[in-house]
């Protein structure tokens, strides 16, 4: 399975919740502080790092503040005999 995380520009949102309702595992909440624009921004709540990277999130942000870094693993390939 991919793993993945967010970043957000915490002073650049608008705290519309929009990303939160599209998380599939329910890890954006909404901080419990204000922003510089007086706003309660979105944050990644991830202990058990089951974000995936879907960027799901990103998709649906109006204001363009999320970033997704996602890391999805590579499997051996299996050499021929030689």
């Amino acid at each position: 399975m991919a793993k993945g995380r967010i970043e957000i520009e915490e002073n650049r949102c608008k705290g519309c919740e929009l990303c939160m309702s599209v998380c599939p595992k329910e890890i954006i909440r909404m901080a419990d502080y204000f922003n510089v624009r007086g706003y309660r921004p979105a944050q990644l709540v991830d202990p058990d790092r089951e974000c995936t990277g879907c960027t799901l999130c990103a998709l649906v942000c109006p204001d363009v503040v999320i970033t997704v870094f996602r890391q999805v693993p590579v499997k051996p390939v299996a050499m021929a005999p030689a």
